[in-house]
């Protein structure tokens, strides 16, 4: 445990801070808005919700990665604190108890709230006779056909358990011989059962069902132990364009469809099981696993809390309402209202819109109106994220369909995406879209839409810059800034943006637009660099998701050293630890976490800036 502290410690150097461990304090503060009783209390309970699953995606991913690192490359060190892969996952699985311990307490207080508003979630041991029978016939009838068991033997080897799935795990014995038994209920199984009877809505899961009826699953069998388990596999791999061409014949889908089939043969990284799991269940999955015990935690209530979105159905309309976020319904600009056209309007005027207070439908609108148009001859676009039905693909299969050269830059490697992705690349390619994957082994995260006219033979230009995804439904949900513009310059930028991907060309000159990788950091740079000439006259004030470039960082550092007033909104990860002396303190950082996610990025350079 001494080691494991000096971890901790490591965390934190000077005013830099490693990147895990900052992004877990950042979770704690999704947590917090579970507390926060500013928030109406269904809301809370979708915080708890969210903040475990985001622990889930960072223990795929991030856990990971780093043990990836440290298998591959041990002495490798990261370069703000000095951490090796080690370290790093020292300090982690040192830190998640006390999350285990936060989110178990947020839970209780919730729980105890939403008995006051006459939901009862209980747990096996508290039904009274009566709601146990009740919950029986229900077991028997309904989830004991969807149930798939296994005793091992000889015969029966342990079968593999799948990511974040939950299972019970039996101790058995029968005429003198003692196995193990494992059992899994039917995704298809409603997550909640109500038990009928009394004034208040009485509910139970129905992995607790299991739990508690685990002798009609093994019959014959005394048992001796049972508990819940879950295991967290790793999800993050590597995905190369050497790789495509060696394995796959220069077919980078191929070898996303296979490296996304893979995660489930990944390699174990962290076992969650109940209170008072025998110490013999736990070694056989460790045997099993290859796990240490330092990576087996304990989960005092539920594994995941996906459950609670769907408390509102219980309660009728006007009560779930009283305990919810007052509806909210993005606006759309009265001049771009249907039946408004809104070619006509950008040609007009550039157009701002700030997602989730106005609406994603004009952009949607302009698209399916560029699909028909005769004027347009083609349409180009990035894409990272899609909503389920998107109205962007349906708009991008009509141009097609009337005959207009559409081209889409997909991004396979888009984080549990993929799958999606790989769909709708091959819908687009399908109706003769022109569909690649990006350039060499970069990421295509910028959010671009080129639209190309021809009006008497002169070309002109409509394109739309933003810094969301284009995704009907986290429109509704994140903060996104969108400019949507008939600027000629831009318009040409954007053109001479696809044809430099297309050609594998990152070197590209652009007049306009600050292009990464080669031009956005070294633009962003140079604006620092003109604040701080300025002294204590200097200003630099910016939003973004997360701060983790130790060179941005570090000129940051000098603005601040040089008297510079720093300004920085960043949710989730920052490195940069403000108001260090001699160091950065003329730097403040603020992370905004509330209803909405925040995801715009804006950057502004001088007081007037």
């Amino acid at each position: 445990m001494a080691e494991r502290s000096v971890y901790i410690k490591k965390c934190i150097n000077g005013a830099w801070i490693n990147r895990e461990y900052s992004w877990l304090m950042f979770n704690k503060r999704v947590l917090d808005q579970a507390m926060d009783l500013t928030n109406p209390l269904l809301e809370r309970c979708k915080f708890l919700s969210i903040f475990i699953s985001n622990l889930d995606e960072f223990c795929q991913v991030r856990l990971g990665s780093l043990t990836n690192e440290n298998r591959d490359a041990p002495s490798e060190i990261e370069n703000k604190t000095g951490m090796t892969a080690k370290e790093q996952i020292g300090a982690i699985l040192e830190t998640l108890p006390s999350f285990y311990k936060s989110s178990s307490e947020t839970y209780r207080f919730l729980k105890s709230e939403l008995y006051s508003k006459g939901i009862s979630l209980l747990k096996g041991k508290e039904l009274s006779p009566k709601q146990k029978s009740e919950a029986e016939g229900y077991f028997v009838n309904e989830l004991l056909p969807r149930v798939s068991p296994l005793v091992t033997d000889p015969k029966h080897p342990l079968f593999r358990l799948d990511n974040l799935q939950i299972y019970l795990l039996v101790e058995l014995e029968r005429k003198g011989r003692s196995s193990f038994g494992l059992a899994r209920l039917s995704p298809s199984v409603p997550r909640l059962f109500r038990i009928p009877g009394g004034k208040k809505i009485h509910l139970i899961t129905s992995e607790d069902l299991m739990l508690l009826f685990a002798d009609k699953i093994f019959p014959g069998f005394a048992i001796k132990s049972k508990t819940l388990i879950r295991v967290t596999r790793n999800a993050d791999f590597d995905a190369s364009s050497a790789d495509a061409d060696d394995e796959f014949g220069f077919d980078f889908s191929r070898l996303i469809r296979t490296r996304v089939e893979e995660r489930t043969t990944m390699d174990v990284l962290r076992l969650e099981t109940l209170p008072g799991t025998s110490e013999a269940s736990k070694a056989f999955i460790l045997k099993h696993t290859g796990l240490r015990k330092n990576s087996v935690f304990t989960v005092s209530d539920y594994f995941n809390y996906k459950f609670l979105f769907a408390l509102e159905k219980y309660l009728d309309e006007t009560a779930a309402a009283a305990l919810k976020y007052k509806p909210f319904k993005p606006a759309v600009p009265k001049a771009l209202a249907p039946p408004a056209d809104l070619i006509a309007a950008v040609k007009k005027r550039d157009i701002f819109l700030s997602y989730p207070y106005q609406s994603m439908d004009v952009l949607l609108r302009l698209l399916e109106q560029c699909a028909d148009d005769p004027r347009v001859t083609s349409i180009k676009i990035t894409i990272y994220r899609l909503a389920d039905r998107s109205r962007i693909v349906n708009a991008l299969l009509k141009a097609a369909e009337n005959g207009k050269e559409v081209v889409a830059v997909m991004e396979l490697c888009a984080r549990f995406d993929e799958e999606n992705n790989l769909l709708n690349a091959n819908r687009l390619s399908e109706a003769g879209c022109t569909v690649f994957y990006g350039v060499e082994d970069y990421k295509v995260h910028s959010k671009i839409i080129s639209v190309t006219l021809e009006e008497k033979g002169r070309l002109s230009y409509i394109t739309h810059l933003g810094t969301g995804n284009y995704n009907e439904s986290t429109a509704k949900q994140y903060t996104d800034l969108n400019i949507i513009t008939a600027d000629p310059e831009i318009g040409r930028d954007g053109s001479d943006f696809f044809r430099n991907i297309a050609t594998l060309n990152l070197d590209g000159a652009y007049k306009r637009l600050l292009v990464a990788p080669r031009y956005l950091k070294s633009g962003l740079m140079a604006e620092i660099d003109r604040e701080i000439a300025k002294g204590a006259d200097g200003v630099i004030r910016a939003k973004f998701n997360s701060l983790t470039d130790k060179d941005f960082i570090d000129k940051l550092i000098e603005a601040s050293q040089a008297g510079v007033s720093v300004r920085l909104t960043v949710r989730g990860i920052c490195c940069l630890l403000p108001g260090v002396k001699g160091l950065s303190e003329n730097i403040r950082v603020t992370s905004i976490v509330g209803r909405f996610l925040e995801h715009s990025r804006i950057y502004a350079f001088g007081k007037n800036g």
